[in-house]
């Protein structure tokens, strides 16, 4: 049974870090493309980045301003956010496609290419 757990969310202030953990289990994380979104309270699904199952290529939102990066180990994938402001808080969520070679599509950003997710993690980001 495929399992994605998400941990690692939590209450910072503003310009502090968060180190969220996405642990794999069911399916081999090296044969996915893993993608993490977010979703804040009325408002659709958006998407962070992704990272291929060789790890090689990694892809980010644009909007995110360089502040997010994503790593991993063994079946475990982080989401390392820095200089967090009010409006990253979110849920987050980490997805896994099944994609042929665990390549990351050219629609890595849509939520309806991934197969599996997780139930997310809360962030909350005050002033």
């Amino acid at each position: 049974q495929v399992h994605l757990a998400e941990s690692g969310g939590g209450s910072v202030q503003s310009g502090g870090s968060l180190r969220l953990s996405c642990v794999v289990s069911g399916i081999t994380r090296s044969n996915q493309c893993m993608g993490w979104f977010r979703q804040a309270p009325g408002k659709g699904r958006e998407a962070v980045g992704c990272m291929s199952g060789s790890s090689t290529n990694t892809f980010y939102a644009k909007s995110h301003g360089g502040r997010y990066s994503i790593g991993h180990a063994g079946n475990t994938v982080f989401l390392n956010l820095h200089q967090l402001q009010p409006d990253d808080t979110a849920m987050y969520y980490c997805a896994a496609d099944r994609s042929p070679g665990g390549y990351c599509s050219s629609r890595w950003d849509s939520p309806g290419t991934y197969d599996y997710w997780g139930p997310g993690t809360q962030v909350t980001v005050s002033q």
